[in-house]
């Protein structure tokens, strides 16, 4: 490490500034998202409920996904602080709403790190053919945990580092879905599929063509095919021109990942066609893998590599949220102290970084024992706490802005009234979700705890961790519970002051009490 890239001495050393630009930040958002691993999970599951109208229900997701990434470019705008909705929603709603934000992103690094590395190590071993690896537990998890751990030390030793890796890892990955996609329709109009095919219609698009009861379904799907670009934003402290390159990477990233997953989409659609989509919705989970074998025929192996490189790249970048949101959380004395110490050689957080990384290995292993169905039923539980979090931001984002609303009808729509469309939405997601996962014989164990389907047993037990972990913290550290909400200062509203550096406009907004 060059000697100007440390701290400053006899200066608090800080998260190191301008370490990347635009496009590596936009690239870090895609990744998190785990585009090629997200359609692997996800395609079957969709086109076994909607059938031709996937790409329609793929867009339909997209917009509660787009109106939240609004009210995170504008919230960015006015807090350039790497907790996001942490910070952003402690300053609008106060310090009650704005740690319970912060716990549910840290606990989504948790749950989903070890099974992304899980899948990554799992795919890799089946693209070189060492599938007896894959069935030998005890060898799988332990790649796995020596993945996680390579992954948290790239993390640590620097962001530039990080955005490098990400810049190859997404080649890869959308290089093998564009091969995909090329082949499969070359087949379609050529007559070669192995089905009976259908050429591509716009009428495809159109969300509520196989009904209410499916576009749920299929919404609830997308929350987490979309979740995860907002990672771009919690480096916004170490992203060139702060105030809104990160707010753009993120806005950006959905619209990359809607026009990916709609390409895969019709892709699937017109090779296999709509009767042998209907008629194998039972298996649903092997829809995509099969169709990948018959598309790419011996090359499958490619498609493999691609959602492998896929979940090694969301196991890294799905780590940075947790740990930034960590960070500022212990700045803000939210949470205690040692978790804001930041590494004076890579200028990076570590101390949270490997915390988040530990817990997450705990967590695999732990769950893993009980058994794989409960892994799996775990992420299920993602969906909860995805909603909620992003909910409470486009909140935040109307209740901050709400002395700015009615200057402009820009204002009013991208900033009030899109961002509060994006949390209903989510919000009535978030009660499907919890209806849904109430009966057991919808998760993947298909058993009961309690009385309740496993995840969300898991998804209460988190909530009702994070609120007893709050209340002690409260009784232990006052201060950062002093905190009052205020509003967006009105020259970072109106660009009169640049934003920079960790919480720009701390105490500026009105009706702070942070300082105390």
């Amino acid at each position: 490490m060059a000697a100007e890239d440390a701290a400053p001495t006899g200066r608090p050393v800080g998260l190191k500034s301008n370490a990347i630009g635009f496009v590596d930040a936009l690239v870090i958002g895609l990744n998190s998202t785990s585009p090629a691993y997200s359609l692997a999970a996800v395609i079957g599951p969709i086109v076994a409920l909607v059938g031709i109208y996937a790409p329609g229900v793929m867009v339909a997701s997209f917009v509660p996904m787009l109106l939240i990434a609004s009210a995170f470019y504008y919230l960015n705008k006015v807090d350039q602080d790497c907790g996001t909705t942490f910070s952003w929603v402690t300053r609008a709603m106060g310090p009650w709403a704005g740690w319970l934000g912060g716990w549910a992103i840290a606990m989504t690094g948790v749950l989903v790190v070890g099974s992304l590395a899980d899948v990554a190590v799992s795919f890799a071993l089946l693209a070189f053919g060492l599938d007896g690896w894959v069935d030998n537990t005890f060898v799988r998890q332990l790649l796995t945990v020596l993945l996680i751990l390579v992954m948290t030390a790239v993390c640590v030793i620097g962001t530039e580092l990080s955005a490098k890796v990400q810049n190859v890892l997404i080649l890869a990955q959308v290089a093998c879905l564009l091969v995909f996609v090329v082949v499969a329709l070359y087949a379609v109009y050529n007559g070669t599929s192995k089905y009976p095919s259908a050429e591509p219609e716009l009428g495809w698009l159109n969300p509520f063509g196989a009904g209410g009861a499916a576009l749920t379904g299929g919404l609830l799907l997308g929350v987490f095919i979309y979740w995860g670009w907002e990672s771009a934003v919690n480096l916004t402290e170490e992203v060139e021109d702060s105030a809104s390159a990160p707010g753009k990477a993120g806005l950006w990233s959905t619209v990359v990942l809607l026009v990916t997953y709609v390409s895969v989409g019709f892709a699937v659609v017109a090779y296999a066609g709509p009767a042998f989509l209907s008629e194998n919705a039972g298996e649903e989970e092997f829809v995509f893998a099969q169709l990948a074998g018959d598309v790419l025929g011996g090359w499958d192996w490619i498609l493999l590599l691609a959602v492998s490189t896929s979940a090694i790249a969301s196991t890294q970048t799905t780590i940075i949220p947790a740990s930034r949101t960590a960070l500022s959380m212990a700045r803000r004395r939210a949470l205690p102290a040692h978790y804001s110490h930041i590494s004076p050689r890579f200028r990076t957080p570590d101390v949270s970084t490997w915390w988040v990384a530990g817990i997450a290995i705990a967590w695999y292993l732990v769950v893993s024992r009980i058994s794989e169905n409960a892994l799996f039923d775990s992420l299920t539980a993602l969906s909860l706490l995805i909603s909620f979090y992003y909910a409470l931001t486009g909140l935040a984002c109307a209740v901050y802005y709400r002395h700015h609303l009615l200057e402009s009808v820009h204002n009013f729509l991208l900033i009030g009234l899109g961002p509060l469309a994006g949390a209903g939405l989510l919000a009535w997601l978030l009660v499907r979700s919890v209806s849904d996962m109430a009966d057991p014989e919808n998760s993947y164990s298909g058993t009961s705890w309690f009385g309740l389907g496993p995840p969300l047993v898991i998804g209460i037990g988190i909530a009702v961790t994070g609120v007893l972990i709050m209340f002690v913290w409260r009784l232990r550290s006052p201060a950062f519970w002093r905190e009052r909400p205020g509003v967006a200062d009105p020259d970072l509203v109106h660009g009169h002051v640049q934003g920079s550096g960790p919480g720009r406009g701390r105490g500026q907004g009105r009706g702070h009490g942070e300082e105390s």
